[in-house]
Formats: C-alpha cells, sequence, structure tokens
C-alpha cells in the first residue's frame, strides 16, 4: 500500500481526536478537583505492539513514559475482549505511584489486539505514610499502594475484590472509585472510536496509516536534528537537594549531535539519593522526547516515531535512572524538570535562538490533608502550581504558568473553597520576580491558603536555592520560597517540607520566576 498524503492528514487527525475525546470523558465524569479541574491526566493511542501512534496534547511527562506501561502490561497479562489492566509501579514503566494507568486492548479480528488504548491519571491519595502520597520519603513502600500489571476489569466486569483492596488502603476511596470508573469509560470511548475508524476505512488501511505516521514523525524529527550544527554539547545544572540533606545534586547531560542523529548521555549525573526526587528511566525518556518534539516545526504528531533518532543513556543507580526501592514521588515532577533544563542549557550552545532560558523547573507540588468537619469525610487536596517561563530571542517569558514537563490548569478558587476546607486569602503574580535582559522571563504566582481545619502539609519543591538561568547575559529568574503563617509567627520553610497545621493557619507558596534572555544594551 502506498501513503496518500491527505489520508496521512485525515489519520493524522483522527487518531488524536480519539485520544482527545478519551480525555474529555475521563474530565468530564471524574470525581476528584485533581482530574477533573487541574486536568491531570493523559489519554494515548498505541499499535498493537505498544507503540505510541498518537497522543492528546496533555501531560508532557505521562506521555512520553505510558508506552513503557503499556509494554508492561502487554507483557505480564494475557489479555481478552473486555479485559483491562492497571498499573502504577514506577519499576514497571510507570511515573510515580499516584498516577495510574489503565491499559485496554482493541481486538478487531482474530484473537491478537490490533491497538491498546490507554489513559494515565494522578489521584490525589494512593495511601502511603503522608495525605496526598506525596511524602517526604525514603523508600517507595512509603509512598502507597504499589500496583503490579494487574486487570482490573475481565469480560467487561470490574474485579470487585481488586477494587475494594485497593479502596481500603486510601484516605478517600469514594473519590477514588469514582475517577477509576473515569478511566474505565475514558478507555471504552476509545475502542469505540477505534472500530468506527476500522468499520470505515478496514483494518490493514488503519494499521498502515498508524505506522506511516511514526515513519512520518520519524522522518520529520531527523530534520529537526539535523539542523542542529554537529558538536558535543555539554550542560550542568542542580537540584536544590532530596528533602533529607541539603546536599546539591548534579544533573549533567553531554549531548551529541551527528547528521540526523541525537545522543543524550546523562550517565555522569548524581547517584540516587536517600530522598525522594530519584527519576527512574521512563521519566527521562519522557523529558528527552519533549524537548526535541517542542524543537519541532511542524505540525507532525507525537508517537513512537519521534524517538527512533535519538539515543538515550543513563547509569542504573542515579538520579536519572534510579533503581528499585528507591524513592521516587518527587522524581517525576521535579526530577524531569531539570532535566530538561539540563537539555535545553546544552542546546543553547548550539542554537541559542531556537531554545528559551530556564523557566521555574518546578511543580511546587502541594499536598493538603485532613477531615472534614463540614462534609464529615477526609480530604486530601494535591496540585502543581504555576510560575514564570523563560524568555526567549522573541519574546517574554510568560507569568503564572505551567510549564514543561506539566501542562495541567490551575484548581479554581471556587472549586477549590467548594472542595476542601480552605480560603484562599491570595491568588496573583508574584511581581519582580522575573529575571531581567532584553526579553524578561515571566513572574511566578503567589497561592496562599487559610486552613478551616486541622491539616498536614506536604511540599515537594525546587528552585528555592538555585535559581532558573538567564541565557545570552539574561539574569536568572528569582528563587521560589514556601512560607507558613501561624497567628503572628511567620516561618520560612525549606523546598521540601511536612508539617502538621492548625486551623486558621495559611501556607503561602511563591514560585519561582523564569530566566531573562539577552543583555540589555548599555549595561
Amino acid at each position: 500500500m502506498k501513503v496518500n498524503p491527505i489520508l496521512l492528514e485525515v489519520f493524522k487527525n483522527r487518531f488524536s481526536s480519539i485520544s482527545e475525546e478519551m480525555g474529555v470523558t475521563l474530565n468530564r465524569t471524574a470525581f476528584s478537583p485533581n482530574i477533573k479541574e487541574r486536568r491531570d491526566f493523559s489519554c494515548a493511542v498505541f499499535d498493537e505492539n505498544g507503540e505510541m501512534v498518537a497522543q492528546a496534547a496533555h501531560i508532557p511527562v505521562h506521555l512520553g513514559s505510558m508506552p513503557m506501561s503499556v509494554k508492561s502490561a502487554i507483557s505480564s497479562c494475557d489479555l481478552k475482549p473486555g479485559d483491562m489492566v492497571m498499573l502504577n509501579d514506577p519499576y514497571k514503566g510507570g511515573t510515580h505511584l499516584p498516577d495510574i494507568t489503565i491499559v485496554a486492548p482493541v481486538f478487531i479480528e482474530g484473537d491478537k489486539p490490533s491497538f491498546y488504548v490507554a489513559n494515565r491519571a494522578h489521584h490525589s491519595d494512593v495511601g502511603g505514610m503522608t495525605a496526598g502520597s506525596m511524602p517526604l520519603s525514603t523508600s517507595i513502600f512509603q509512598e502507597g499502594v504499589i500496583i503490579p500489571p494487574v486487570k482490573i476489569m475481565e469480560n467487561d466486569k470490574v474485579d470487585e475484590k481488586l477494587m475494594q483492596f485497593f479502596l481500603n488502603n486510601v484516605r478517600t476511596p469514594v473519590e477514588r472509585e469514582g475517577d477509576f470508573a473515569a478511566q474505565i469509560m475514558a478507555n471504552i470511548t476509545g475502542i469505540k472510536r477505534i472500530k468506527e475508524l476500522v468499520e470505515k476505512y478496514s483494518e490493514e488501511t488503519v494499521c498502515f496509516y498508524a505506522s506511516a505516521l511514526m515513519e512520518y514523525s520519524e522522518k520529520i524529527t531527523k530534520n529537526t536534528i539535523k539542523n542542529i550544527p554537529d558538536g558535543k554539547y555539554t550542560f550542568e545544572d542542580f537540584m536544590d537537594d532530596d528533602g533529607k540533606t541539603k546536599d546539591k545534586i548534579p544533573v549533567r547531560v553531554n549531548l551529541i549531535i551527528k547528521g540526523d542523529k541525537a545522543e543524550l548521555d546523562f550517565r555522569d549525573s548524581g547517584d540516587q539519593v536517600a530522598g525522594s526526587v530519584n527519576a527512574v528511566y521512563s521519566i527521562t525518556l519522557s523529558a528527552v522526547l519533549y524537548v526535541f518534539r517542542a524543537l519541532t516545526e511542524e505540525n507532525i504528531p507525537t508517537n513512537a516515531g519521534c524517538l527512533r533518532p535519538i539515543n538515550v543513556k543513563t547509569k542504573k543507580g542515579t538520579i536519572v535512572d534510579a533503581e528499585f526501592p528507591s524513592a521516587v514521588a518527587g522524581g517525576n515532577v521535579e526530577t524531569s524538570q531539570r532535566i530538561v533544563d539540563a537539555i535545553l542549557g546544552a542546546l543553547s550552545e548550539a542554537i541559542p535562538d531556537k531554545v528559551c532560558a530556564a523557566g521555574q523547573g518546578t511543580m511546587n507540588n502541594t499536598a493538603i490533608g485532613g477531615f472534614d468537619k463540614r462534609k464529615n469525610s477526609p480530604f486530601t487536596y494535591y496540585e502543581t502550581l504555576g510560575g514564570g517561563m523563560g524568555a526567549s530571542s522573541e519574546n517574554h517569558g510568560e507569568s503564572a504558568v505551567h510549564s514543561h514537563m506539566t501542562n495541567t490548569l490551575n484548581t479554581p478558587v471556587e472549586a477549590l473553597e467548594y472542595s476542601f476546607p480552605f480560603l484562599v486569602t491570595e491568588y496573583s503574580i508574584r511581581k519582580n520576580s522575573s529575571g531581567g535582559g532584553k526579553f524578561k522571563g515571566g513572574n511566578g504566582m503567589v497561592r496562599e491558603i487559610k486552613l478551616l481545619a486541622d491539616a498536614e502539609v506536604s511540599v515537594l519543591s525546587e528552585r528555592r536555592s538555585f535559581p532558573p538561568y538567564g541565557l545570552c547575559g539574561g539574569k536568572p529568574g528569582k528563587c521560589g520560597r514556601n512560607i507558613i503563617i501561624s497567628g503572628k509567627s511567620r516561618k520560612e520553610m525549606p523546598g521540601k517540607f511536612h508539617a502538621e497545621l492548625k486551623e486558621n493557619d495559611i501556607i503561602r507558596i511563591e514560585t519561582p520566576g523564569g530566566g531573562g534572555y539577552g543583555k540589555i544594551k548599555g549595561k
């Protein structure tokens, strides 16, 4: 069969729209504000081998790593029509335990799936030592329930015993069960739409164009790499600490460009640490995919073809390729951002006009949990907070936005105060927090929450010691700050902390600004 360029464009949009519709289903039927309001989820379509065909424009750190979860599900379970597999194990293709992936096969004819659909959603509690399941842990066993690839549905029926086992180990079982139902329905939507596509065009044609789209993305990615000057480019950045010691943690990349191929070698990065900022290999791969996809100016589908010209090297036991049973809750959200900063820093040596200065470099993870007397039930709140985006050679950075490896929305104040015993006392742009330059970085933001019930608070944040770098003479952005206000007492907290707070206490997060780009004339 020969590729028809018109049909190639049709299938590009059809596969992407299936992923998007899965996301709409998940968004509209979810129970938790984290999924319903913030949209902390991702959906994608995969071929018979578990290679990603298309994704929706959801969370970069989810989507680059999800193929490893799908392949793990395929290899671990004998799948039949009506089956679905769930998993969250970071050492079997996951990222961190709150991100639960559900994979479903799509059978057309015969006894082998022709496609798979999958979605990953961040559950605001999966058990573990602290509410919100984002602790300052030293082992993955402290972070929540570890789910290997296991069937949550068999022959169109939910495994109620497995579901009850999981729900008995979390703080908010009703919300969790509702979110699981939403994830299952998202996959059912995807299965239905793929079958409709096959009915219209035939299975042979749909499978052919799924493969052709990956080859197309590979070709365009190669052209993008070819436009980067050949050479070796090195960059080093640092994580502030691991929450257990004050030691900085290096993230180093050696980038080699040769023709239309790229090699990224992270083997000189720091060793894995005691705290929870270790990243598994799938996260590093996600960061690489994100950066090179962002460099590609053509409107191509993000799929497995994007990574074919790229070789990623890591060393087991390092901060970018941690080994079991290392704590990993923060690796997905914090270390992923620093890996991106390091890659962009290396690329700035080759193509400074094509990359931006460092953004805020953190997701400012805030988890709060306790007992809501108004509703007579436990609650868990989780949110990542936006900050300043780095400036580029053409534009100022955006202020108070989610950037790079996170692509969520904020939780609206109204939804937050309705769902939790909170009063939002300030939600604003953090003035004068950007890095100066010919083009300024974006400003960070301020989120200040007054607790209306006793609660425990866990914060995992970065760029509290090492500011986001500027480029080409631009100034660095301002570091972030975490503050607890209790009566007249005002205490500055470290970047990573856990605290027991009382009713009427206030938690204030001031997020970092983005780095500036270029020198100001005469300065």
